[in-house]
């Protein structure tokens, strides 16, 4: 019988599992729970009583309570089941005796500190001593590289949202509030069959624009404001990005000159999004056509990141922590210029890296020729 792609995961992390790491590994971010198992129905939960994996070299367990037993059954069929009738710090415990774990590893950058010093507090009362230590990220890498399903999924997460885009733009007249058309967007995309945002939609209009992060406010839409749009989908799970500035009207020189700095600044680093080139090649590709046109100054964050069951994942496009890029990795290219108190910028496409160069997913014809 054919192996699932879960069962394939499985089968790598375990080969993780050698002498001198850990012998088990205890895993609650719903990201990377759901990409080992294939349990969805409490990605939104917090609370690790909703689903943790427990895995060894020999078995697989997903702990969850009554709550999502069912889905639980229905989703991870490669998962041995089991339904809490305690606390989680009880069954966790007497399932590390039962599998006679001695290194416990647990995913540090997500367990909170209480949840880390309440745990450690009650293995210490097992008959076998058990260490606790932080995971090396080995699923975050695992999941760098997109397999042909999860690029179906994000292309058409990105599809949806690039329809949105134009029946909002169609419609977009001065005086909507950016909180209005906010909601419109969600709106659109669920009726689209979006599962939901990948996150909140970002609609920055006016001196809202200079804020990269900016939350849609009850501020009327001006004739000639920039309006950045930063949206995405989510569906089956995995996430799409894009951001395009649009203007109602001829934007003023400044803007008309920012807007093409930006457009350069990102087909030119496009051109190094391709295997064996570093992460930090096309960012400083980018921020050094923007810093020589003036503007260094006013693009602080980083030139992109990866994308997939998380709208920010590894590896980044940034000045820092070079990692070499590979086919099948999707990545952001979003240069921007903010100039406060005015607006600001930015360009934004999500694409997948191919033998031969980037493959844009985000396909949405909004762009001007300034």
């Amino acid at each position: 019988m054919k192996k699932t792609v879960f069962q394939d995961r499985l089968s790598i992390l375990r080969q993780g599992l050698t002498s001198g790491s850990p012998d088990t590994l205890w895993i609650v971010q719903p990201e990377n729970r759901r990409y080992l198992s294939g349990f969805k129905a409490s990605d939104t939960q917090l609370n690790e009583s909703s689903g943790s994996l427990l895995i060894n070299k020999k078995r697989a367990i997903l702990i969850t309570d009554s709550r999502y037993t069912i889905e639980a059954q229905e989703q991870a069929r490669d998962f041995e089941i089991i339904t809490l009738k305690k606390d989680l710090d009880t069954e966790l415990c007497r399932l590390l005796g039962q599998i006679k774990t001695r290194v416990l590893g647990f995913e540090g950058d997500h367990l909170t500190w209480e949840q880390h010093r309440r745990f450690s507090k009650q293995i210490k009362k097992l008959k076998s001593p058990v260490r606790m230590t932080p995971m090396d990220g080995s699923i975050g890498r695992m999941r760098e590289v997109k397999d042909r399903e999860e690029l179906k999924s994000m292309k058409a997460a990105a599809d949806i949202m690039s329809a949105v885009l134009d029946e909002v733009l169609h419609g977009l007249r001065p005086g909507r509030t950016e909180i209005e058309v906010a909601r419109e967007i969600e709106e659109l995309a669920r009726d689209a069959g979006a599962e939901g945002m990948a996150f909140p939609p970002i609609v920055a209009s006016g001196p809202n624009a200079a804020l990269p992060h900016a939350t849609p406010s009850q501020r009327r839409i001006g004739p000639r404001d920039p309006i950045i749009f930063d949206i995405g989908a989510r569906l089956n799970g995995y996430c799409s990005d894009m951001t395009r500035t649009v203007f109602l009207e001829p934007p003023v020189p400044m803007f008309k000159k920012i807007y093409g700095i930006v457009r350069r600044a990102q087909l030119a680093a496009l051109e190094y999004v391709r295997p064996g080139e570093k992460s930090t090649k096309a960012d400083s590709i980018a921020r050094d056509i923007i810093r020589q046109a003036g503007f260094g100054d006013y693009f602080g964050h980083s030139l992109g990141h990866s994308v997939g069951l998380a709208t920010h994942e590894t590896p980044r496009l940034s000045p820092k922590n070079p990692v070499t890029l590979e086919e099948g990795m999707v990545v952001t290219v979003e240069p921007g210029i903010y100039i406060p108190g005015k607006g600001g910028v930015r360009l934004e496409e999500m694409v997948v890296i191919e033998r031969h160069g980037p493959r844009i997913l985000t396909e949405n014809d909004n762009y001007y020729d300034f």
